[in-house]
């Protein structure tokens, strides 16, 4: 079961695998997302209208952004065809343990502009 938060909203993020309704962002396929497997949150996210398509989204990001390559925002969106403030969400929820609590670097260029890297998992990592 997912744990709520201290203010009761739930909101925190703690991932229990036993829970269907939660999901790893290492249990994604090349197959349609059911948004019942699909755990995103916010306040204007209506699983059934959003949950696919982040679910994608997400796929799309972590499958760009794996090689460990230093991305503006700019670059990021364009690779992974989807808008900027898009995928700077899909980063953040990188971090987040439930999608795997991934280290994404972030790095400033000039005058607000930064670039990020997600790092690559170690010899005990998915990855490795």
């Amino acid at each position: 079961m997912r744990k709520k938060g201290k203010n009761g909203s739930g909101k925190d993020d703690e991932h229990d695998p036993k829970d269907p309704k939660q999901m790893n962002l290492f249990d994604f396929s090349a197959n349609p997302i059911d948004p019942a497997d699909v755990h995103f949150d916010g306040e204007t996210y209506e699983p059934e209208r959003d949950a696919v398509r982040l679910g994608k989204q997400m796929r799309r990001v972590y499958n760009v952004m794996i090689d460990g390559q230093w991305r503006t925002l700019a670059e990021l969106a364009a690779a992974a065809e989807a808008p900027e403030a898009s995928v700077s969400a899909r980063l953040r929820d990188l971090r987040k343990t439930r999608f795997g609590a991934r280290i994404v670097d972030r790095h400033h260029i000039t005058n607000g502009l930064f670039e990020y890297r997600l790092e690559p998992e170690g010899p005990h990592g998915v990855d490795a």
